[in-house]
């Protein structure tokens, strides 16, 4: 009888060793998370200055220079323009929102526009970790041309650290409680005791921050209702069309490889029709006509681009 208890008990013994191994590990990445700090801020910098290059564009300037970005607080960054400029709050929040998101330290922060004169405000958001913290307002209303300067003010990096830490703190106690729990159990309740870990595989979801209306040149494209809206009128979008054309205006001027679209617009049905696509972009251009500055390029063997030309965005 002792003898058939032996294979057990050293399958239990190696099994708590790992697990105290595992905690040991994330431990160890838990105090030494702050080592590439600096690779993202300098990262940062650079997002920041791109923020400040398609602002311009989409003002219609390809010209003027984007001032060096500066840092005029622990966690605050100031980015300025050679010359003034006109912006729509629509384009701003998408396109800081779009660029932010490569930053993993950024999850929270507020934008301010100020006018160079006072440093009065001149339009504001604020982005959370939490979407429903977001604080967006007045979006569709052009700014008028002047000298802007761009305020962008980030949640203490250390206070991100910290948070970090206290999670993966928790997940080390976690794993304490369950090598405890292991060394006092019975040998049969290991495999049932294993399946809740499997509650982490819940996908907790991609943050998408952008909103849903965006301006396309003069017109307005509201995703979630399915509408183009120019000249106070609506022209209405099939559900694939405003799928297909959302994808575009997350990313204009920019080349969509045709297989891209057609994986993540058809491939969640378990269909994919090649000429499916030929026929939704042909409708979607006529859709895009009343404004002849706005148009889908066919780009020969890579794909597609939503070309918004910078007259749109001086014209209005």
């Amino acid at each position: 009888m002792l003898v058939s208890r032996n294979p057990l008990h050293v399958k239990r013994k190696y099994l708590g060793g790992l697990l105290l191994l595992t905690i040991i590990a994330i431990i160890c990445v838990a105090f030494s998370m702050t080592g590439g700090d600096d690779l993202d801020f300098a990262r940062r910098e650079v997002l920041l200055r791109k923020i400040g290059h398609e602002i311009l564009l989409q003002s219609g300037d390809n010209v003027s220079r984007v001032l060096p970005v500066k840092k005029t607080g622990g966690d605050e960054y100031q980015i300025s323009f050679e010359h003034a400029f006109t912006f729509h709050p629509d384009s701003l929040v998408h396109t800081t929102q779009r660029l932010l998101a490569k930053d993993r330290l950024a999850s929270d922060y507020v934008v301010n526009v100020l006018n160079c004169g006072d440093s009065s405000v001149a339009y504001g958001f604020a982005i959370s970790g939490n979407k429903k913290d977001d604080i967006i307002a007045c979006l569709g209303r052009v700014q008028p041309k002047a000298c802007y300067l761009l305020s962008i003010k980030f949640q203490s990096a250390e206070i991100n650290t910290a948070r970090d830490r206290y999670l993966l703190g928790g997940m080390a106690l976690v794993a304490v409680l369950g090598y405890i729990f292991m060394r006092t159990a019975k040998p049969r309740s290991v495999v049932p005791e294993d399946a809740p870990a499997t509650t982490d595989d819940h996908p907790t979801g991609i943050q998408n921050p952008t909103t849903s209306m965006f301006t396309l040149g003069s017109m307005l494209f509201d995703a979630d209702t399915r509408k183009l809206m120019i000249d106070e009128k609506a022209i209405d979008l099939t559900k694939t069309e405003a799928r297909v054309l959302r994808m575009f205006a997350l990313a204009p001027n920019e080349a969509i490889e045709r297989s891209r679209l057609q994986k993540e617009i058809w491939e969640d049905e378990g269909v994919i029709v090649g000429r499916s696509l030929d026929m939704f972009i042909s409708k979607l251009r006529k859709k895009l006509e009343p404004d002849p500055n706005v148009k889908i390029v066919v780009l020969r063997g890579k794909g597609y681009r939503l070309q918004i030309s910078s007259k749109a965005y001086s014209d209005s």
